[in-house]
């Protein structure tokens, strides 16, 4: 595949292509075993491109593939009270099957640390599941490593309490 029919740019939300890609590739996301294994009910894909341009602080990279599309970032930014900047939290990369080995997850991650960069960012965050070897070994080669603050108090872990 040449590097010419990799398309990889921020999104928006109001763009109907972008908007049915963004639904796409999240549910194949979600039907992955890494993703929960289920697909996503119609009614949230269809909501989602919209209830994200709400949110002035969410932008999201897609990566289209001979104009197919191919692969998904979903961001957040946030604060970091330490930093007194701002910071981007990676929700969701994802790449599709079919795609997978041409580089697509470190293209769209780039786009992403530019866009952090841009808006003044000191670090960008992700979570991984500690069973998705792959994943983890992209972000490794990115440059992602366990978050630590000091090696005496061990690695930084995610926690959620659904409501």
């Amino acid at each position: 595949m040449e590097s010419a029919d990799i398309l990889v740019l921020q999104a928006s939300y109001t763009n109907a292509v972008h908007a049915e890609a963004i639904g796409l590739v999240l549910n194949h996301y979600a039907e992955d075993p890494m993703g929960g294994g289920h697909s996503l009910p119609a009614d949230v894909l269809q909501q989602l491109p919209g209830e994200l341009a709400k949110r002035p602080y969410a932008f999201s990279v897609l990566a289209f593939v001979g104009g197919e599309p191919a692969g998904l970032v979903n961001c957040f930014e946030g604060f970091s009270t330490f930093a007194c900047r701002p910071l981007v939290n990676v929700h969701d990369v994802v790449v599709v099957k079919k795609f997978r080995g041409l580089g697509l997850s470190q293209k769209m991650l780039q786009k992403v640390e530019d866009i952090a960069r841009q808006r003044g960012c000191c670090k960008i965050t992700l979570e991984v599941l500690e069973g998705n070897a792959v994943a983890q070994a992209s972000y490794g080669k990115f440059g992602f490593s366990p978050g630590m603050f000091d090696p005496s108090h061990g690695r930084m872990l995610f926690w959620t309490k659904p409501l």
